[in-house]
């Protein structure tokens, strides 16, 4: 049967990847992959996740399995960590969690829910989207359509054709949103867009569907969570997805949540029942090891200190490379105005540069960038910069 298979295409960020690896100049850039990059080039593991593991490591008695929808502590302290512990929310019970290999894994959980109990629903992505969006929907048969969100310079928020085509959509529809530290953009809404997109949303009877993978990685914790409190006003329904992969690094431990949001308790209870089925079905239950760090660090006031603050770094030094970035690139193009960047936040940027561009980078200077122009300022390097700006300077 294997004979007939012709070698499937790369992953278009992954595949880069690859490349990067095989690339034999010792001055390479990698800007493809969105993991976190220290001063030393090297994804660190957080001194809280660490101490973590430790307790976990003295105190573990068993390997058993979980429950399909994993450990019940973990869900509750997502819960509590999205929306705060005396939200409505909260308090109501109108909220279930289950723990899911990675956010990916999340969305794929919402998408098969959505695609056995509401067959025909649509979903609609912002034009760009995070380039796996399309691929999990699709797979679990969802009809995946876009709407507007850059402008035309590909820099910014085009907010008044983004509203225009949330206007569009069509009622009982499945509506994407980038919580905070939009991918691939680092383009968000502000809080009265935000206050704007929820009233749309509303009106119109669109379901949201919020992946939630930045959390703190843009302003800070509440703050990054503010279009999401918009979204949750009393008796609104909507399904979150949220990854610990950024915030706490835990990138190989697959740590992620998906939660419904029902407008009663026993709807609530009813909806994560078949989200269970599809997890049964998929996966069957998820894994340990990484649950138990985040629920062991949350859930300890000295622990959960101490990553607020370790996150809080992460993000300063990200925003710090923005800033660096920006001014090394006045210098070496005073032509270009590379301010946009220190506008954007989290992990990604989209630069402006075109496909071309992009190209040249690589094939001249062993810079890899996505081909639309992402960047992961993540993986800048403070001694790297200057040679990075003097090589896009070089491609503009």
């Amino acid at each position: 049967m294997f004979e007939t298979l012709d070698t499937a295409p790369p992953d278009a960020i992954l595949g880069l990847t690859e490349a990067f690896q095989q690339d034999a100049n010792p001055h390479k850039i990698n800007l493809t992959v969105g993991v976190y990059k220290d001063a030393n080039g090297t994804t660190p593991i957080l001194d809280c996740v660490k101490e973590a593991e430790r307790r976990l490591l003295a105190s573990e008695s068993s390997k058993g399995y979980l429950a399909i929808d994993g450990m019940r502590e973990y869900d509750q302290l997502v819960r509590e960590l999205l929306f705060g512990p005396d939200h409505e929310i909260i308090t109501s019970e109108r909220a279930a969690t289950a723990q899911s290999p990675g956010g990916t894994g999340a969305l794929r959980v919402a998408a098969d829910l959505l695609a056995r109990k509401f067959p025909g629903t649509r979903i609609w992505v912002s034009n760009p989207t995070w380039a796996n969006h399309p691929n999990v929907f699709s797979a679990a048969g969802l009809d995946v359509q876009r709407y507007d969100y850059l402008d035309q310079a590909g820099t910014g928020l085009d907010f008044d054709a983004m509203l225009a085509s949330l206007q569009q959509i069509p009622q009982g529809d499945v509506l994407l949103l980038h919580a905070c530290c939009h991918n691939p953009t680092g383009i968000d809404p502000t809080a009265e867009q935000w206050r704007r997109i929820s009233d749309v949303a509303a009106e119109r009877g669109l379901l949201p569907l919020v992946d939630f993978a930045y959390h703190g990685f843009g302003h800070g914790l509440s703050e990054d969570a503010a279009g999401l409190m918009e979204l949750a006003r009393p008796g609104r329904e909507m399904l979150v997805c949220s990854s610990f992969s950024k915030n706490f690094g835990l990138y190989g431990e697959r740590v992620g949540a998906l939660t419904i949001v029902a407008g009663t308790s026993d709807a609530a209870r009813a909806a994560l029942s078949h989200a269970k089925s599809c997890i049964r079905s998929n996966y069957s239950n998820p894994p340990r090891h990484g649950a138990a760090i985040v629920a062991a660090i949350l859930a300890d006031p000295e622990l959960r200190g101490r990553w607020e603050q370790e996150l809080a770094a992460m993000r300063d030094r990200i925003n710090g490379l923005r800033r660096m970035f920006a001014e090394t690139m006045s210098q070496k193009a005073p032509g270009s105005d590379f301010s946009f960047i220190t506008r954007q936040c989290g992990m990604f940027s989209y630069s402006g540069l075109n496909r071309m561009q992009v190209d040249r980078l690589r094939s001249e200077f062993s810079i890899y960038v996505v081909g639309d122009g992402r960047m992961n300022v993540a993986g800048m390097n403070e001694d790297a910069i200057d040679r990075l700006c003097s090589a896009i300077a070089a491609v503009l």
